[in-house]
Parts: structure tokens; C-alpha cells; sequence
């Protein structure tokens, strides 16, 4: 009975005109991340090599975006997006341990990072800070009452590791000044 109460509550997913609005939407970002990067500098005329151009990963990123949305377009006009309906929902069920809420969590820890983190405080510091926050906010809830403060450490450390080996790789491997 409390499956059948919880699964009432769960927003069926979109119909398909939504998925294809979505990635029409994707592209448009992708076309302008991927402009961006272009356009970024490639210092060869300093004697720069062009496989370390800071446009190349946002570039990637552009692309792999890119193609992901058109698959998403294909996908929704194959489902009928384009129809007067603008296609039925696909049949779903429930995928266990998804919810809106968590999210939102992900969402606003990502803001954080961005708008309240890196810039005003070392890199290094600020990644450890979100992947600490990050694990230890979705290990709260399915870890056992007993266990709790052994998580917060394990959370802690590995916050601190992949801050340090982050900053260390991007700044020694990649040659890219972090903030």
C-alpha cells in the first residue's frame, strides 16, 4: 500500500514536444559554448602548443553537448513531437531514489560552488568543500544512525583528496591556472 501511495505522487515524464523543445534548447547552448571556445585564445603565437588551448575541453564539452541534443531531437520527433498532440508520455515507472528533491539538492550545491566558492576562496579549498558537502549530504539519509560521524570523516577526506589531485592535475598535467 505505501508503493502504491508514493507512486501516485511521482509527475509522469513528458511528452515528446517536451523533450524536443529541450533539445532545441541544448543545441542553441551547445552552438554558443562551442563559439566560445573557438574564440578563445590559442597562444601558438607565443609558442604555445595547440593541444593546450584552454578552448579545447569547453569545445568537447560543446560538441559532446551538442550531439546529445540532436539524439535527444531525433528521439522526440521518432516519438511523435511533432504530431498534434504533441506525442503521449512514454510508459515509465518509478526509479528508485530519484526525486525532485535531491535535485534541487545537486542543483544548489552546484550554484554554490560557482557563484559562492571559486574566486573567493582557493580552488583546491573549494572543490574540497563541495565534494565533502556533496557526499555527505547524499550519504546522510541511507547511512545508519551509528555510522554517521565515520561518514562525515570519510566525507571530509575525500573532499580534501579530490581537491588537492583535482587542483594538482589541471594545474601541472593541463597547465591551466585554476582561481
Amino acid at each position: 500500500m505505501a508503493d502504491e501511495s508514493a507512486a501516485s505522487h511521482v509527475t509522469p515524464p513528458p511528452k515528446a514536444r517536451t523533450d524536443l523543445i529541450t533539445a532545441a534548447v541544448l543545441l542553441a547552448f551547445a552552438a554558443a559554448a562551442f563559439a566560445g571556445a573557438w574564440a578563445m585564445p590559442t597562444f601558438t603565437d607565443r609558442g604555445g602548443d595547440p593541444f593546450t588551448a584552454p578552448g579545447i575541453v569547453p569545445g568537447f564539452h560543446a560538441v559532446i553537448i551538442g550531439v546529445l541534443s540532436l539524439v535527444l531531437g531525433v528521439r522526440a520527433v521518432l516519438r511523435g513531437a511533432l504530431r498534434a498532440d504533441g506525442g503521449p508520455p512514454p510508459e515509465w515507472r518509478r526509479v528508485e531514489g530519484a526525486s525532485n528533491l535531491r535535485l534541487a539538492l545537486a542543483a544548489a550545491l552546484g550554484v554554490g560552488l560557482v557563484f559562492g566558492l571559486i574566486g573567493r576562496v582557493p580552488f583546491w579549498i573549494a572543490a574540497a568543500v563541495f565534494v565533502a558537502s556533496f557526499t555527505i549530504l547524499f550519504e546522510w539519509p541511507i547511512t545508519p544512525r551509528e555510522q554517521r560521524l565515520r561518514r562525515i570523516a570519510e566525507g571530509i577526506a575525500l573532499g580534501l583528496v579530490t581537491g588537492v589531485v583535482v587542483t594538482l592535475v589541471f594545474e601541472r598535467l593541463f597547465l591551466v591556472r585554476l582561481p
